[in-house]
């Protein structure tokens, strides 16, 4: 297996989800990222509806269904599922691990736990495996 290229996020669409997530500095955010020709291109929020978000997140239901048909509607791709840790590190827990569902999709992992420096981390999930693929933000 060869080593994962890295992904370009787009500036704009970075600094969005880094802003959804400092605005939640207690619970888990989440959501999906629909991408075109494998580029990210829009952040589709959707609420955390875990029993404890502090430390972990669970999509709701309906509302990742309408974001799955917003994304066919604009000719969108799944491309990558976020959420943050509030205080952890951007890597997957045991839980996040447990429960990707999704082995074609990025899991961004964005951390307010870095001393004021956002840190936000892509993997890929398969198996219960985490791989991380680098990040580069890209200005288009």
């Amino acid at each position: 297996m060869h080593a994962q290229e890295e992904i370009h996020i787009p500036r704009k669409l970075a600094q969005q989800l880094l802003h959804i997530a400092q605005n939640s500095p207690d619970a888990e955010i989440c959501g999906l990222v629909g991408g075109k020709n494998g580029v990210p291109t829009t952040c589709y929020p959707v609420s955390n509806v875990a029993d404890h978000p502090e430390q972990r997140f669970l999509l709701d239901a309906k509302q990742q269904i309408a974001a799955m048909a917003a994304m066919r509607d604009q000719d969108e791709q799944l491309f990558a599922i976020y959420h943050s840790h509030p205080a952890a590190p951007a890597r997957p827990s045991p839980t996040d691990l447990e429960q990707a569902a999704y082995p074609e999709a990025l899991y961004l992992i964005i951390s307010l736990n870095t001393k004021g420096i956002l840190e936000m981390r892509g993997f890929k999930i398969a198996a219960k495996n985490a791989t991380e693929i680098p990040l580069t933000l890209s200005e288009n």
